[in-house]
């Protein structure tokens, strides 16, 4: 049986339904996030490219003759997004209808960070030894390393998923970043109270605020590889509706902290559904839309993503 260790410090925002899930979670003071070297990353036994994220612990690949394969990523378990989530499978979380509702938005987080991270991706995938190389739907099982970094191990130390209980052999750390997640209440350990309300400072010294509207900053990608200022589309944030019912974005903003603003036209968000505001240009589609500005607007040492409503209403409110 899992060891029952629950420690419960109130570091981030819940609202209703749990809006509020963060791309960029930051933990308690003193505690490290996206702490790679904790876990030691294996090296890599074959590299594949990553056609399609089903959720966020299964994705689709294809090897480079052309062949494809389905992925079960080692250690983690997400929430479900396809099917209904049992919150007992989650320690903490109430087996009532609001902890269901909130594990469904933590899961929809979940495949954001995935979709952003992986797919499109040549990613290397690595095996455990104590595991067989195949499980259930005879997916192959594996870690998934992505720019030196062990996705399987962020998306538990992020508070993304819940550790999977088997015999692979990095399962002491993924537990430790699973207990220090949960004490965080960082992701989807915040569901274990989806109805509170909590305003509080992050670690760094910003703030969240709750969005009635269910609209959650899910990611916020400030620091584009190289250059920004060369590298726009590397830049961006990324807004998902964790809510029940569609919302109208037109007229919607999301400003920085110095004043640059992009106005949603014709937009509409879908319940579980993203978009993502990149800084440079292309063609705007339902889950993309483009700045079309000619240089970097977030700043890599720090900034605050601020979206208001149609009527100029604070929604969200993000330092970072």
């Amino acid at each position: 049986m899992r060891r029952l260790a629950f420690g419960l410090v109130v570091v981030l925002v819940v609202a209703a339904g749990c809006s509020g899930f963060t791309g960029s979670p930051s933990g308690s003071a003193g505690t490290a996030v996206d702490d790679q070297s904790a876990v030691g990353v294996p090296e890599s036994a074959v590299t594949v490219s990553v056609t399609a994220v089903v959720d966020g612990d299964t994705i689709q690949v294809a090897y480079e003759n052309g062949t494809g394969d389905t992925v079960r990523l080692v250690g983690v378990d997400t929430p479900e997004v396809h099917t209904e989530n049992d919150p007992a499978e989650f320690e903490g979380v109430p087996e009532t209808d609001a902890g269901a509702s909130c594990l469904r938005g933590a899961g929809t987080n979940s495949s954001s960070l995935a979709k952003q991270q992986l797919l499109g991706e040549t990613v290397g995938l690595a095996f455990d030894p104590n595991l067989n190389r195949r499980g259930y739907y005879d997916r192959l099982l594996a870690y998934v390393v992505v720019d030196e970094t062990l996705f399987n191990y962020r998306l538990v130390e992020t508070g993304r998923a819940r550790v999977y209980d088997s015999k692979f052999t990095r399962a002491e750390r993924f537990y430790a970043a699973e207990d220090a997640a949960r004490s965080d209440r960082r992701g989807l350990w915040r569901c274990t109270n989806p109805d509170a309300v909590t305003h509080t400072a992050i670690a760094d010294g910003g703030t969240i605020t709750e969005s009635p509207s269910g609209v959650e900053i899910a990611t916020i990608h400030a620091d584009a590889a190289g250059n920004d200022n060369e590298n726009l589309n590397d830049e961006y944030v990324t807004l998902t509706n964790t809510g029940n019912a569609t919302l109208a974005l037109s007229g919607w903003t999301v400003s920085d902290a110095a004043g640059h603003q992009y106005t949603f036209a014709n937009s509409t968000l879908d319940p579980n559904a993203s978009v993502t505001l990149y800084t440079g240009s292309g063609t705007d589609t339902d889950t993309e839309r483009y700045w079309g500005r000619n240089g970097a607007v977030w700043n890599n040492d720090g900034d605050t993503v601020i979206v208001r409503d149609a009527s100029g209403e604070t929604v969200l409110r993000q330092s970072y």
